[in-house]
C-alpha cells in the first residue's frame, strides 16, 4: 500500500518513466510468448532455443532500463527523518523493488492480452490469420509455460533493483578524514588553507615546472579565469582532477571487444547454414557489446582529461571536470548505446533471408533494445543532473552565468558525440566485415 501511495503521488516525469518501463516489459513479454508460439508450431528444439536466446537482449535492456528508472525515483530516495518513521534504506529499497515489479507485471499482463487477441483466443483471428507462424493459432497454449516466461521480466527487474539499491555498509578499517568548513559555506576534506584558485591550477600536481610551462604565453585574463573556475569548482564541491579515481575498465573493455571480434571472425568461416543461425555469432556480438560497455567509463574520463589540456579556460575546465566526475554514471550507458548501434548495423548487413515472417518480431526486438538503451542514457543524464544540483546551485551563488553552464553542457555533449560516434561506426564495420566478407 505504501509503494502504491508513493507511486501515485510522484511527479508526472517519474510516472512517464514508469510507464515506459511497463511498455518495455510488454514488448519483451510479447517476444517471449512469440518464441513459445514458434516452438509449439515448429517442434525443432535447436531453432526454438535460438529464438528464445535472442530474447535475452530485449530482456537485459528492459532490466537495465528499470534499474536506471528506480535509481532516479525521488520518492524512494533516503532522506533525513524517514528512518525515524520506519523508512530506512532497506525499506526504501524494498519499496523500489515492489514498484518496479508492479510496473513490469502490468506490462506482462498487457503482453498476454495482446498475444491472446492475435491468436484468436479472445475474438476472431485478426489480419486474416497473418502471422500465425509464431502465434501457433489453433493450438492449445500451455498456460504454465506462458506465465513462467512472463514472470521473467518482473522477477529479474525487481531482483536487479534490489541488488543495485541495497544498503551498503561503510568499509571497515578505512581511515575517516574529517570534513572541515571551507570558503563560501562549502566543506572540504583537507584543513590546509590556500589562496583562492591556487590548489586548482592545472598542472600543480606536476610541480612548479609544469605550472611555469602552462602559464608561459597565457593571457592574464585567461589565466585568472581558469584559476577562478577551478577555485569555484573546488568550493562548490567538485574535486580537482588529481583527486579523482580513473575508471579501470578501459583495458578490459578493449580486450573483451577484441575477443568478440575474433569470435565473429571464427564464426564466419564457410559452413552449413547462414552465419546468423550460428550460436558463435551471438556470442561474438555479445562480447563486443560487453567490451564497449566496459570501455565507456574510461573513454568518458579520457574525454574529460582531453578537455583540460593545452591551456584550458573556465568553460573547458568546468566541462572536463564534470565529465571526469560523472565518467562511470554516464560512460556505461553511453557505451551500451554504442554497442547496440554497432550490433544493429552488423545484423542489418547480415540479414539477407527470403523468409520475412519474422520481420515484425525482429523490428520489435531492435526497437526495444535501442529504445531502452537510449532511454537509459537519458535517465542517467537526469540522475547526473540531480547529483550535481548542489554543485550547480553553489556555482550560481558564486556568480557563474547560466549561459556558461549551458555552454559547458553543450561542450560535454559535443565531445562525447565526437568520440563515441566514429567509434560506433568503426566497431560496426569491424563486426559486419567478417560476417559479410
Amino acid at each position: 500500500m505504501l509503494a502504491l501511495r508513493l507511486s501515485l503521488g510522484s511527479h508526472p516525469a517519474v510516472q512517464l518513466r514508469r510507464f515506459l518501463v511497463a511498455a518495455a516489459s510488454a514488448g519483451t513479454g510479447f517476444l517471449l510468448l512469440s518464441a513459445l508460439g514458434h516452438a509449439l508450431a515448429h517442434p525443432d528444439p535447436s531453432v526454438s532455443a535460438l529464438r528464445l536466446a535472442w530474447c535475452a537482449a530485449p530482456l537485459a535492456a528492459t532490466v537495465y532500463f528499470a534499474v536506471a528508472v528506480a535509481r532516479t525515483d525521488p520518492g524512494t530516495r533516503p532522506r533525513p527523518g524517514l528512518s525515524a518513521v520506519g523508512l530506512g534504506p532497506a525499506r526504501l529499497m524494498a519499496i523500489s523493488a515492489v514498484t518496479t515489479a508492479v510496473s513490469c507485471l502490468l506490462g506482462s499482463a498487457l503482453a498476454l492480452l495482446v498475444f491472446l487477441g492475435l491468436r484468436g483466443d479472445l475474438a476472431a483471428v485478426p489480419f486474416d490469420g497473418a502471422g500465425t507462424d509464431f502465434l501457433a493459432a489453433g493450438r492449445p497454449l500451455p498456460l504454465p509455460a506462458a506465465l513462467t516466461l512472463l514472470a521473467l521480466v518482473p522477477l529479474s527487474a525487481s531482483a536487479a533493483v534490489a541488488t543495485a539499491l541495497r544498503p551498503r555498509e561503510p568499509v571497515t578499517g578505512a581511515p575517516r578524514v574529517p570534513r572541515v568548513h571551507g570558503r563560501f559555506g562549502a566543506y572540504r576534506r583537507t584543513p590546509v588553507r590556500e589562496s583562492f584558485g591556487a590548489y586548482g591550477r592545472f598542472g600543480r600536481q606536476f610541480g612548479p615546472s609544469a605550472r611555469g610551462r602552462r602559464t608561459a604565453g597565457a593571457a592574464p585574463e585567461q589565466e585568472g579565469a581558469a584559476e577562478g573556475a577551478e577555485g569555484a569548482a573546488e568550493s562548490a564541491g567538485v574535486p580537482p582532477a588529481a583527486a579523482r579515481t580513473t575508471p579501470s575498465g578501459l583495458p578490459w573493455g578493449i580486450t573483451v571487444l577484441a575477443v568478440g571480434l575474433a569470435v565473429e571472425a571464427f564464426a564466419s568461416r564457410p559452413g552449413p547454414g547462414a552465419p546468423v543461425d550460428r550460436p558463435a555469432v551471438l556470442l561474438g556480438l555479445t562480447l563486443a557489446c560487453v567490451g564497449l560497455a566496459l570501455a565507456g567509463p574510461g573513454l568518458t574520463h579520457l574525454c574529460g582529461r582531453l578537455l583540460q589540456t593545452i591551456r584550458p579556460g573556465a568553460l573547458r575546465l568546468l566541462a572536463g571536470r564534470v565529465l571526469m566526475t560523472e565518467a562511470t554514471r554516464l560512460g556505461r550507458p553511453l557505451g551500451v548505446v554504442c554497442a547496440v548501434m554497432s550490433a544493429a548495423y552488423a545484423m542489418a548487413s547480415l540479414h539477407e533471408r527470403e523468409d520475412t515472417s519474422s520481420a515484425p518480431l525482429v523490428a520489435l526486438g531492435v526497437l526495444l533494445v535501442a529504445g531502452c538503451t537510449v532511454a537509459t542514457l537519458l535517465t542517467a543524464a537526469v540522475e547526473s543532473r540531480q547529483a550535481r544540483a548542489e554543485t550547480t546551485a553553489a556555482l550560481r551563488r558564486l556568480g557563474a552565468p547560466a549561459v556558461t553552464l549551458r555552454r559547458a553542457a553543450a561542450l560535454r555533449a559535443g565531445v562525447l558525440l565526437a568520440l563515441f560516434g566514429p567509434l560506433s561506426l568503426v566497431v560496426a564495420e569491424l563486426s559486419a566485415w567478417p560476417l559479410t566478407g
